[in-house]
């Protein structure tokens, strides 16, 4: 969605809640500039009026030429300059003239020749005022108009030193906010909750008139790139009411005192616009809970807070003023923001399903010149766990590589190149030797014959043994044939064994192991740990969380510090020996799977040699299947769903 520009406007307006008139755009104010030059010209042409010499001009040595030859009949001796006035007009430069003036000299002996010839003279006195007047006028003056300029930029609405206190939130208009409900596409539970107050924004007497108090704040939790700030635009845009959008952070200054009054200021605004809607993003900047500890607080921060709780205390939900924040970290946010009467609501705004997806990817292409056999449910399918950013990014994509090939339109080959850059990364041209390719193929080898061979597992769709992203040697691709929220203690098994097919496909094969399968044993220790103390799956230590606290936050991959969960020492070394357990029977699978198929371990290495990428259907041919196998049946149990892709 394109950046709508935003308006800059006058003064909050007084008016009734229900008041739709546009905002009108305030005047912009005169430089003081302007004024100074005008009157410094001014200045100039007063001076050049009164203080030039009257006259024509004339060399020193003609004066005197003119006193020898008795033309002369009056002068006029100045401190600079000598005016004199001829008996008869003389011809000088082609016009006749009998006034001339010229630049006085050191010259004891003039007074004698004047008087010699007969000539009248007089001294001449000068006042002056003007010179003087401007000499300190003038600098007075401009220092004026400099300090005046200065301190309106410094206070001015465009921001400086004498504005921290103001609001620095953007402010659009009821017709700048062009997106509505149609715009947003895959979190439909999220837009029927603020359907509800798009049509209080819009008949606030159906509501209030059963005694029906409309929530005071509603807060969008969700992963990034789901659309949370796309869903407060577009109930503004539905309600055709004012926005007022900034983030968390911009409250937050190097002097104390200064978020407060940035919160003050901005619900003053809100009260004088109503009905409007103030948009908060990444709350958590402002909206942390308060925590006492010994080395002190962030009191800046604290003082925000308190003043933000004061004012959603204050607000009168008849006002018409709906206050909206987002945010990706809600467990941080403090309880006191969180109670009935100021964030009364929370909506999650989650990853879509394959339906969402299919419907975003629909509104992303809709300025795309696409290819007719682009099947978007297929390109939905292939991309389980995108975000709604992540998809804008996946066609965005797809239309910079289709360019780069110089073609009229984006085909079904750009979507796939796109997909694989995206999960897997950018391509590398490096070169390899012999011997390291040879064990990349028997590493990727290894984990698509075990994930087909396996059952309740996502079916491979694609083998590489081409580097990319940071650091991967090659990759195998695996992508679900539906949405999955749940997984057995075997699917958890198998997908152990997966990620050990890799290095158990080197032992076989070379007899020796490498280290490419760091992030392998990486990730199948976490899932065998986990399997133990958060999901119960250890018949020898039974049903038991021993986790303690979450490893990582809602909604990001942020871990907590490392903290042993509260259990003994003794159970902390049966955990370990159960985690080992586990690990070492996911590898015998693995081995059993993969010395069942050594053939086709050989087979496809070989091919990978000499293609480098190999699609699934190719695999499932090779190894004899001949259609994808459904997900495996079982006592369902929380788990994290499987990743789309393997990266070595």
């Amino acid at each position: 969605m394109a950046d709508k520009k935003t308006s800059r406007f006058s003064k909050p307006r007084s008016g009734r809640p229900g008041d739709r008139r546009p905002l009108t755009p305030a005047p912009r104010p005169t430089s003081s500039v302007w004024y100074v030059l005008g009157f410094l010209l001014l200045l100039g042409l007063v001076q050049a009026y009164f203080l030039a010499p009257s006259g024509r001009p004339i060399p020193y040595s003609d004066f005197k030429e003119l006193v020898r030859k008795d033309q002369v009949k009056d002068v006029t001796i100045g401190e600079s300059t000598v005016h004199l006035k001829l008996k008869a007009p003389s011809m000088r430069d082609g016009r006749a003239s009998d006034t001339f003036t010229t630049t006085r000299v050191d010259d004891p002996k003039l007074v004698e020749e004047l008087e010699a010839h007969g000539v009248n003279f007089t001294g001449e006195t000068v006042s002056k005022w003007l010179p003087e007047v401007l000499g300190w006028i003038l600098p007075v003056v401009f220092l004026l108009a400099l300090f005046s300029f200065f301190f309106r930029r410094m206070g001015g609405p465009e921001g400086g030193v004498m504005s921290f206190a103001r609001s620095r939130g953007k402010i659009y208009a009821e017709d700048d906010v062009k997106v509505s409900f149609a715009d947003v596409a895959g979190v439909d539970e999220a837009e029927e909750e603020l359907k509800e107050i798009v049509e209080f924004l819009r008949n606030p007497k159906k509501y209030t008139n059963l005694g029906g108090r409309i929530p005071k704040g509603v807060l969008l939790v969700g992963p990034p790139g789901t659309g949370k700030t796309l869903l407060a635009r577009a109930v503004a845009g539905e309600a055709k009411v004012p926005f007022f959008s900034l983030s968390g952070s911009e409250f937050v200054e190097m002097f104390v005192g200064v978020g407060a009054a940035r919160v003050r200021d901005l619900f003053q605004q809100a009260e004088a616009k109503a009905p409007c809607i103030v948009f908060i993003d990444e709350l958590d900047a402002i909206g942390k809970v308060r925590v006492q500890s010994p080395i002190g607080s962030h009191e800046e921060r604290e003082q925000t807070l308190n003043q933000l709780l004061a004012e959603m205390d204050g607000f009168d939900s008849r006002k018409g003023v709906i206050i909206m924040g987002a945010t990706n970290r809600a467990e941080v946010l403090d309880p006191a923001l969180l109670r009935p009467g100021r964030f009364d609501r929370q909506i999650l705004v989650d990853k879509p399903d394959v339906r969402g997806r299919e419907a975003i990817l629909r509104i992303h292409t809709r300025g795309v010149k696409v290819a007719p056999d682009v099947d978007l449910k297929v390109i939905a399918a292939r991309t389980a766990g995108f975000a709604g950013a992540d998809l804008a990014n996946l066609v965005n994509e797809a239309a910079l590589l289709a360019a780069r090939k110089n073609k009229s339109n984006v085909g079904p080959g750009d979507f796939d190149e796109a997909i694989d850059r995206v999960i897997a990364g950018l391509e590398k041209k490096r070169v390899m030797s012999h011997k390291e390719r040879q064990i990349v193929a028997y590493h990727e080898s290894g984990h698509a014959i075990v994930a087909t061979a396996l059952p309740g597992l996502d079916p491979v769709h694609k083998i590489s043994i081409v580097q990319r992203g940071f650091g991967a040697l090659g990759y195998t691709m695996q992508l679900p044939l539906e949405d999955r929220y749940l997984m057995t203690r075997t699917d958890l098994r198998h997908q152990l064994a997966v990620l050990l097919a890799g290095r158990t496909a080197e032992e076989i094969a070379l007899g020796e192991i490498s280290t490419g399968a760091q992030n392998d044993l990486m990730r199948a220790s976490d899932i065998a740990r986990s399997m133990v103390t958060e999901f119960g799956m250890s018949d020898s230590l039974g049903a038991v969380s021993y986790n303690g606290h979450h490893r990582t936050t809602r909604f990001l991959d942020l871990p907590f510090p490392a903290e042993r969960g509260p259990y003994s020492e003794e159970t902390a070394q049966e955990i370990d020996i159960e985690v080992k357990r586990i690990v070492e029977e996911a590898h015998a699978l693995a081995r059993r799977v993969l010395s069942d198929r050594r053939e086709v371990l050989e087979s496809l290495s070989h091919r990978l040699l000499e293609k480098e990428v190999i699609e699934g259907d190719e695999l499932r041919e090779l190894m004899g299947v001949t259609a994808l196998k459904p997900q495996g049946e079982g006592v369902p149990v929380e788990g994290p769903p499987p990743g789309p892709a393997r990266n070595e």
